[in-house]
C-alpha cells in the first residue's frame, strides 16, 4: 500500500506520524521497523499512530511503535507532536484534547505561544509497579526517594550505579552524573536497558544538576538507543531530582535536541511537560 505520513520532531526526538483514522493501518513489527529505518525507510525514533478512541470520553487513541518495531506505552515528546498533527490535519478544532494511550489517558493542549503542554499524569513511584525488582537489594534513602544499587557487568569488571526507579507510563532508571557530555551513555545505557531487574526493560537517564531549576539530560531509550530528547525521560528525571531534594519545580531540562520544561507539585500530582513540536515534511512511501 501507499502510506501517507508526516515527519515531525520534538526537541530533536523525531517521529513518523500516521493518520490511522483515514487510512487502514494493520502493520507487522517488520513494517514498523522499515518505517523507522533511516537507510531503507523514512527514519524515526518512534512511529506514532493516530486512531479513533476505544475508551469513553477520549478524543483520540495514541499508539507508539519504537524503531525496533515494538509497541510501547508512552512517549512524551510524541504526545506534543500528536496534538500538533491532529490540529494541523483538521482532525480536531480543540486546543485541548484527551488522548487514550496504553499507559492511560493524557491531556495535551496547544499554548498561545505555540508550545504544547501535556498533562502526563502522576508518576508511579512504587518500585514494584515501575516495574523494578528490588528483592534482596538495600536501598539508600535520599530526601523522599530511594536510590537502588544496580550492578553492571563491564567486560569482566563490575560497576554499581545508584538509580531512581520511576514510571511515567513507561519505566525509567535515573542516575546523577557529574558531566553528561562525558557520561558513558553508549556503554552503560544498553546494560541498564536490558538489566534483569527491569522485566520490561527500561529507559536509562543520565542527569547533571546545574542548579535547583536547571539540569542537563541524556537518555538511552528502550528499543531505540540514545535520542536527542526524551519527554518522559525529562519528566522522570525532574521527579527524581525533586524527590531527592536536589531540584525545585519548574525544572528546565536541556537535552541535546532542545529545551523542555517540567512542572510537578509533588506525590500524587500530575507531571506537566511543556516543549515544542515541529512539522518537518509530508510524504508517501510504498509499504
Amino acid at each position: 500500500m501507499k502510506l501517507k505520513f508526516t515527519k515531525m520532531h520534538g526537541a530533536g526526538n523525531d517521529f513518523v506520524v500516521i493518520d490511522g483514522i483515514n487510512q487502514q493501518i494493520d502493520f507487522t513489527a517488520a513494517q514498523w521497523r522499515l518505517l523507522g529505518d533511516r537507510r531503507f525507510g523514512v527514519g524515526a525514533d518512534q512511529i506514532l499512530l493516530v486512531e479513533k478512541p476505544t475508551a469513553p470520553g477520549c478524543d483520540f487513541r495514541y499508539r507508539i511503535f519504537n524503531a525496533d518495531g515494538g509497541e510501547v506505552e508512552q512517549c512524551g515528546n510524541g504526545s506534543r507532536a500528536f496534538v500538533k498533527f491532529v490540529a494541523e490535519k483538521g482532525l480536531t478544532d480543540q486546543r485541548s484534547i484527551t488522548v487514550e494511550t496504553r499507559a492511560g489517558v493524557i491531556a495535551p493542549r496547544l499554548e498561545a505561544d505555540g508550545s504544547i503542554t501535556v498533562d502526563m499524569g502522576a508518576p508511579v513511584l512504587d518500585a514494584t509497579r515501575v516495574p523494578f525488582d528490588a528483592e534482596g537489594l538495600q536501598g539508600t534513602p535520599q530526601g523522599h526517594d530511594t536510590l537502588w544499587p544496580l550492578v553492571l557487568e563491564l567486560g569482566g569488571a563490575r560497576e554499581t550505579v545508584l538509580i531512581s526507579a520511576v514510571s511515567m507510563g513507561n519505566p525509567h532508571a535515573v542516575q546523577i552524573v557529574d558531566d553528561v557530555e562525558t557520561a558513558p551513555v553508549e556503554l552503560t545505557g544498553p546494560l541498564i536497558e536490558h538489566h534483569v531487574r527491569f522485566p520490561n526493560r527500561v529507559n536509562a537517564g543520565f542527569m547533571q544538576v546545574l542548579d535547583r531549576r536547571h539540569v542537563k539530560l541524556r537518555v538511552f531509550e528502550r528499543g531505540v538507543g540514545e535520542t536527542l530528547a526524551c519527554g518522559t525521560g525529562a519528566c522522570a528525571a525532574a521527579v527524581a531530582g525533586i524527590r531527592r531534594g536536589l531540584l525545585d519545580s519548574p525544572v528546565r531540562v536541556d537535552a541535546r535536541g532542545g529545551q523542555l520544561s517540567i512542572s510537578w507539585a509533588g506525590e500524587g500530582e500530575p507531571v506537566l511537560l511543556t516543549g515544542p513540536a515541529v512539522t518537518v515534511f509530508e510524504g508517501e512511501i510504498e509499504i
